[in-house]
């Protein structure tokens, strides 16, 4: 057993990987809010990577957040100093690396060191990756929406933000008034055109300071648009466990995820970036074609194998994959649904990526579970699946298994399983979806009234006599008879 920090390093069992580099090697460039797993397995990974390489040491990480989590993460990885074991895993292969592109953390309470951080000209990128549902966007329209209790809040007290937005436009007005060059604000969240999205949340809450802020961020700061990948469950007891029995490694909060990992993004960056096309980054005048595959196919198919396994008592995904009703389903809506909506991606065949998103996904080594695809779904919903549907209505496509998707969120928000098991309560609005789910059991529409989650998709008589048959049928049948039915088993 090897605490984990740079001391021990050379401690380290051989064949586990370590940096080649010492902390005092970097230099920092970047500031990244949201510190959790898919940060540490992506983004850190790609520049330990460059760090390796001797190339771009003027980009390391300093790390923060507005959370409780953020801290729990600061208390975990200091002791460690700042470095983190992600642990790559295929069906045959599990091997081990040390990454240190991390330098530091600052405690969330602390903002005005965030906000001294973010007026520091040495920070040139400012990156986040804070879920689908931080940017305090309308669901139904994805618009910037100031009207959320903590949008006001930053409204009203422009010298103390306490949302990650409120602190980055503070930092660009701090840059403005020293006549500091601004800079590129990163999203790393699964969310179409996250750059935009990002700019309208950070140029937003400017806009409610001062016009001209708003103005001037928008005319000066880069927001590229980019599109993330790879599965990164969350870690617990067992991965700790895991990672001390197999590697000997003792680490407070070490990574497990796939193999596979993909960044495309496009080549906007106002003052400089890291060459992380070295590292296997792709750069791409226009990233839609590929934020609409991942989102849709991988997103998507993770919200539809999501609720079935939840409500048949199914916890791991790759378990969920392997159920003869669940993998049919999966199959049935990516095929007949989802994949049609995907316009063309340059160099990619549709079928090899549903393939790959397949293979995945039945990775049994991952342990990626249900309860974190099922998580928060009324913003990942309307992200995933609701624009879908909107899309083939549209198209005057069928809507029969993305309605029966929805039906199976709605009887998953029930709150039983059909073993009477408690689901996951993953979702900041899970009062209201309880409430709701119980009345749909004799009331199916009352599910679509959710105007901010299914928008003019929730008005469609095609969607809800299809919606309404599907979750009547899951109530009268049980989800297995209902799920066999529908997929013709």
């Amino acid at each position: 057993m090897t605490k984990l920090n740079r001391a021990n390093l050379p401690s380290l069992k051989p064949g586990i990987a370590v940096p080649n580099y010492q902390a005092s090697d970097l230099k920092p460039g970047i500031l990244h809010f949201g510190l959790g797993n898919f940060h540490r397995a992506h983004q850190a990974v790609y520049l330990d990577t460059l760090f390796n390489m001797g190339k771009s040491r003027d980009w390391g990480i300093i790390g923060t957040g507005v959370r409780p989590a953020d801290r729990a993460m600061h208390d975990a990885l200091k002791p460690q100093d700042w470095l983190t074991t992600v642990v790559e895993q295929e069906a045959n292969v599990s091997r081990a690396r040390v990454t240190g592109a991390m330098l530091g953390m600052i405690p969330p309470e602390d903002r005005a060191a965030i906000v001294r951080k973010l007026a520091d000209p040495a920070i040139r990128i400012v990156s986040i990756t804070v879920t689908e549902g931080g940017y305090f966007i309308d669901p139904a329209t994805g618009q910037f929406n100031p009207e959320f209790p903590e949008m006001a809040a930053d409204g009203k007290h422009p010298d103390d933000p306490h949302t990650v937005f409120g602190l980055i436009a503070l930092g660009l007005k701090k840059r403005r008034e020293a006549g500091t060059k601004p800079f590129t604000v990163m999203s790393c969240d699964n969310i179409p055109h996250n750059g935009v999205v990002a700019r309208n949340a950070v140029a937003g809450v400017a806009r409610l300071w001062d016009k001209g802020l708003a103005e001037w961020i928008a005319a000066n700061a880069s927001f590229p648009n980019g599109m993330v990948d790879r599965i990164t469950p969350a870690t617990t007891d067992r991965e700790r466990k895991l990672c001390l029995q197999d590697f000997g490694i003792e680490d407070n909060w070490p990574v497990y995820c796939e193999e596979f990992i993909q960044w495309v993004l496009e080549d906007n960056f106002c003052n400089g970036r890291p060459e992380l096309e070295a590292a296997g980054g792709q750069f791409v005048p226009d990233v839609t074609p590929f934020e609409f595959m991942k989102i849709r196919i991988l997103n998507g198919g993770h919200a539809a194998i999501a609720y079935p396994a939840s409500l048949l008592d199914v916890h791991f995904v790759h378990d969920a994959m392997n159920h003869p009703l669940v993998g049919a389903f999966f199959a049935k809506i990516e095929r007949e649904e989802i994949m049609p909506t995907v316009p063309p991606v340059p160099g990619v065949v549709l079928d090899d990526y549903y393939h790959l998103i397949h293979r995945r996904f039945s990775n049994p080594k991952i342990g990626d579970t249900i309860p974190r695809l099922a998580f928060d779904g009324s913003n990942r919903q309307p992200k995933f699946i609701v624009p879908v549907a909107r899309d083939r209505l549209k198209a005057g496509g069928s809507v029969d298994s993305l309605a029966f998707e929805s039906a199976l969120w709605c009887r998953h928000c029930f709150g039983k399983t059909e073993t009477g098991k408690d689901t996951t309560a993953g979702d900041p609005a899970w009062p209201r979806l309880t409430e709701l789910a119980a009345r749909a059991k004799t009331d199916p529409l009352i599910w679509l009234s959710m105007k901010d989650v299914y928008g003019e998709v929730g008005q469609s008589e095609v969607f809800r006599r299809a919606f309404a048959k599907s979750l009547t049928d899951i109530w009268s049948k049980g989800t297995e008879k209902a799920l066999a039915d529908f997929v013709g088993a």
